[in-house]
Order: structure tokens, then C-alpha cells, then sequence
């Protein structure tokens, strides 16, 4: 039941956070660049949750800001299970002298710090919401492909896939049927987890003036900005760290409940 509980609250949490991404695509209380609302208004009816520094809807950003972190999320996770998985099944199928270059290489990059090597990218490259995503993606794909590697090593070390193997089956027909049913599991609990990294690590570039630029509203951004009023108008903080916190511990407890599904005897106890 306790395992239960935190898989719907994780499934709660993500839901709110991407229904209010969803919503913002086709709706805000005001335009993103709209500066008619008084400097620092306190929450009333007219803006719910106030204004910023220039006057801007809180409300609005903060919606806006919920788009850009699961589109980060989403598009990161998905250009790391691609490069990484890639990059994880040719290691685990090549020869040993190419395996172990291979695995020194994803030491290497996993060795590097994660945020530093998105700065970089995004510093090549320009800041822009394509740039972040491409750099977390990227610096996310090498955690993937070790772990990708790892376990498709122990699937082919597997019996049934040996006789596959001797019988004459083609890689092709034994990575379909065989490798990527039995590391899926695993790796969806992975991915799950890698999200809310990267909402952190875009969270952060944007903290730093290295994310999607103005007018679009980055959680982290808003917590630079709003740094300098903190004690005037402490919303501007508190709300972006809340939906931060919010999306991070969702995608935590998701994972973990995905975790007891897909493995069975973590089902019996914990």
C-alpha cells in the first residue's frame, strides 16, 4: 500500500505539473511580454500570484517556465536514450578491444561534470532552448550507454541467448527479441530519473543566463531574477523553487514506483 501511495502521488505530481504546461500552450492570463501590471504587486485578482520587477504576470512565467521544463525533460531524455542506447548495444556487442575503449571513453565523459559540459555546448553553440536540450541530452547520453552497456553484456550472457546465438539467429532478430525486452525495465527507471535531472540541470544553465533567453520565462530563470527582491516579494522565489521541488520529487516517486513494478522481488519488500 506504501508503495502504492507513492507511485500515484508520483503520477499526481507530474500530471499537475504537465497539464500546466499543456494548458500554457494554449492559454496564459496575460502575453509573455506583457509589462502593464504594477512593479512587484502583491497577489490579487487581477494577477494571482503578482507581478515581477517589470511588471509581468507571476502566473503567466511561471506557466510558461512549466512548458520549458518538460520540453527540456522530455526532448534531453529522449536524445539521451537515443545517443546513449545506441552507443550502450554497440559496446555490448563489440569485441573486447572495442568494448574496453569504449568503456574508458564513457568513464571519461561520466567523469566530467554534467553541468559544465552543457555549458560548454551551450556556449558553441548559443543560448536557446534547442542548445540546452542538445547539451543536457548529450551530456546524459554516456550515463545511458553504461548502463546500457551493462545490461546488455548480462542478457547475452544468458543461455537462451547463446543457443539463439549458435543457432543462427541474426543480432538484428536477437537485439528484438531478446536484448531490449529484458533491459527495458531497467531502463525506463533510469530515464524516469535522468528527467528530473535534467529539469535541474536546465533549471540551473537558466540560473546562470545560459538558458532559453527572454521573453521565455525558465523556472531558474526566475529565481535569478527575482534573487534581488527576495525579502520585497518573496513569491518570485518561492514559486518557481515550489514547482521545481514539485516536478523533481514526482519524477522520484514515479521512478520508484516503476522500479517496484518492473522488478518482482522488490514487490515483497523493500
Amino acid at each position: 500500500m506504501r508503495r502504492r501511495v507513492f507511485l500515484i502521488a508520483g503520477i499526481v505530481l507530474v500530471a499537475l505539473v504537465v497539464g500546466i504546461a499543456l494548458v500554457s500552450l494554449f492559454w496564459t492570463p496575460f502575453p509573455a511580454a506583457d509589462t502593464t501590471g504594477g512593479r512587484l504587486e502583491g497577489p490579487g485578482a487581477h494577477h494571482l500570484l503578482g507581478t515581477d520587477k517589470l511588471g509581468r504576470d507571476l502566473l503567466t512565467r511561471l506557466m510558461i517556465g512549466a512548458r520549458i521544463a518538460v520540453a527540456v525533460g522530455l526532448g534531453a531524455v529522449a536524445l539521451g536514450a537515443v545517443v546513449g542506447g545506441v552507443a550502450g548495444l554497440l559496446a555490448g556487442f563489440a569485441n573486447r578491444w572495442l568494448d574496453d575503449t569504449l568503456a574508458a571513453l564513457l568513464d571519461i565523459l561520466i567523469a566530467f561534470p554534467t553541468l559544465l559540459l552543457a555549458m560548454l555546448v551551450v556556449a558553441a553553440r548559443g543560448a536557446s532552448l534547442g542548445s540546452a536540450i542538445v547539451a543536457i541530452g548529450l551530456a546524459m547520453s554516456a550515463i545511458v550507454a553504461r548502463l546500457t552497456r551493462v545490461l546488455v553484456k548480462r542478457v547475452l550472457a544468458m543461455d537462451y541467448v547463446t543457443l539463439a546465438r549458435t543457432s543462427g539467429v541474426s543480432w538484428p532478430r536477437i537485439v528484438t527479441a531478446h536484448v531490449l525486452p529484458n533491459i527495458w525495465p531497467t531502463m525506463a527507471v533510469n530515464l524516469a530519473l535522468q528527467f528530473g535531472l535534467a529539469v535541474l540541470a536546465e533549471a540551473s544553465l537558466s540560473y546562470l543566463g545560459l538558458g532559453p533567453p527572454p521573453p521565455n520565462a525558465s523556472w531558474g530563470r526566475l529565481l535569478q531574477e527575482a534573487q534581488s527582491t527576495v525579502l520585497t516579494a518573496p513569491i518570485g522565489a518561492i514559486a518557481p523553487g515550489v514547482l521545481l521541488v514539485v516536478l523533481v520529487v514526482g519524477v522520484n516517486l514515479l521512478a520508484d514506483g516503476l522500479r517496484d513494478v518492473a522488478d518482482p522481488t522488490r514487490r515483497g519488500h523493500r
